[in-house]
């Protein structure tokens, strides 16, 4: 995460730098979505109010527990803060701000068509090493993670992150960048005969296209080998509504859109899954049941925590702190993060936090929507599919799992969020030095 937030400043910094000195102008796209740029800084505002210290009498209107916790250790002659661990509130606003730089920087140096596709291209790249890698460790029997040899979860494939859940989450990210850029490359010509459907399908196989799909591909084999129930339920859901909902919003409904539609579904689904263990993950799902889980019993005590702390949280990034005044006694299990993100973001950051990021996804979502409904450029209507697809996935995962505190799955969303905006508003100029 540090390597992350050094290169996400220092690329801040150079941009804020040549704007200084008059070589980059803003971009429009920032004037047209000052709505954005407020909901992120009350954002991190309030986060900075979670760690500024207060006098205990106020502590306790705004958060009893915070208080009772500071006031039985007198820290500051009775002063204390929201967070109960001001250490980790300050960490996870460090990434916060990170999270909310590199949203801009792909507002502001997204400028032209060549860059978008660059940056889409990308991450189907990492999104393709990542499944190649875990998928190579499970085949060859080597078990290795990230120059570390596994210590659990052998057999699946969990690339270099901690767990197949986490992977999947990635993945899925990659794989609607992936489908959007392939949306983006669609032909829009209609073969009328059979000869102009050979030389269609001749110039398939000579085009990028092909790579990409084999890109695609790849990532569907790691996902499918991850064997996470809910990583893979959500990238078919996430396919289904965003497909369904582009279609139903197209004026234009090209046969080409149809058949990559129903060919991901096909292939991705009922052949390449079907070799490489689908049959796996269904196993997976028929045999999930509330005795051998104990992700309810994690739901229970973080729903506690939030009834506890409803306005304002225990704090951003304090739920390993904070869980462990909730969880039962005869619960002796550790878990620095909660398994749901819906319920550690509501536990930490109470009713105003939550209110504020669910009004930052809600204003992509509607941005990615009116853009597959208004847009007709290929490149733009591609992108808003990839931020459509990108969040769905996510808000149906992030129901199991804590992908959201994972920076590399963090990040790209945020990239995903600013492709909403960029696929309403952008305006494709010829490329400029920036």
């Amino acid at each position: 995460m540090s390597i992350m937030e050094a290169g996400v400043f220092l690329l801040s910094a150079l941009w804020l730098w040549g704007y200084y000195t008059h070589q980059y102008k803003l971009p429009s796209i920032i004037h047209q979505n000052r709505h954005i740029l407020f909901l992120f800084v009350f954002w991190l505002a309030y986060l900075c109010l979670q760690i500024l210290p207060m006098p205990l009498p106020w502590l306790q209107v705004f958060s009893p527990f915070a208080a009772d916790a500071h006031g039985s250790l007198l820290i500051d002659n009775n002063f204390g803060t929201i967070s109960v661990d001001p250490y980790a509130s300050k960490i996870a606003l460090l990434k916060s701000i990170t999270y909310v730089l590199l949203f801009l920087l792909t507002l502001v140096l997204l400028n032209s068509s060549k860059r978008i596709n660059a940056l889409a291209f990308t991450l189907v790249l990492c999104g393709a090493f990542q499944a190649a890698y875990g998928s190579l460790m499970v085949l060859s029997g080597v078990e290795y993670t990230f120059f570390a040899e596994k210590i659990r979860g052998k057999g699946i494939a969990v690339g270099t992150l901690d767990n197949r859940n986490l992977l999947a989450g990635y993945l899925n990210l990659c794989l609607s960048a992936g489908i959007g850029l392939l949306i983006a490359n669609l032909g829009s010509k209609e073969a009328t005969n059979w000869r102009q459907r050979g030389r269609n399908f001749v110039q398939l196989l000579l085009s990028s296209k092909l790579r990409l799909r084999l890109l695609l591909a790849v990532m569907v084999i790691g996902l499918v080998m991850t064997h996470s129930r809910m990583g893979n339920t959500a990238f078919f859901t996430s396919l289904f509504i965003a497909g369904g909902l582009s279609l139903l919003l197209a004026r234009e409904k090209t046969r080409a859109m149809i058949i990559l539609f129903s060919s991901l579904i096909v292939i991705d689904l009922f052949i390449v899954g079907a070799w490489f263990g689908v049959d796996k993950v269904i196993k997976r799902l028929e045999g999930t049941s509330l005795g051998h889980e104990n992700r309810d019993e994690i739901a229970n005590y973080a729903m506690d925590m939030f009834n506890s702390n409803l306005l304002t949280g225990t704090g951003n990034g304090t739920f390993y702190s904070a869980f462990d005044k909730y969880r039962g006694e005869n619960f002796q299990a550790y878990y620095g993060h909660a398994m749901n993100d819906y319920l550690e973001f509501a536990s930490t950051t109470g009713i105003i936090g939550l209110t504020i990021l669910a009004a930052i996804v809600l204003l992509s979502l509607y941005h990615a929507l009116h853009a597959l409904r208004h847009r007709k450029k290929p490149l733009m209507r591609g992108m808003a599919f990839a931020s459509l697809m990108g969040i769905c996935t996510l808000l149906i995962h992030s129901t199991t799992d804590y992908n959201l505190q994972i920076p590399s799955t963090a990040g790209v969303l945020m990239i995903l969020l600013a492709l909403g905006f960029i696929s309403n508003h952008h305006k494709i100029a010829a490329p400029k030095r920036a």
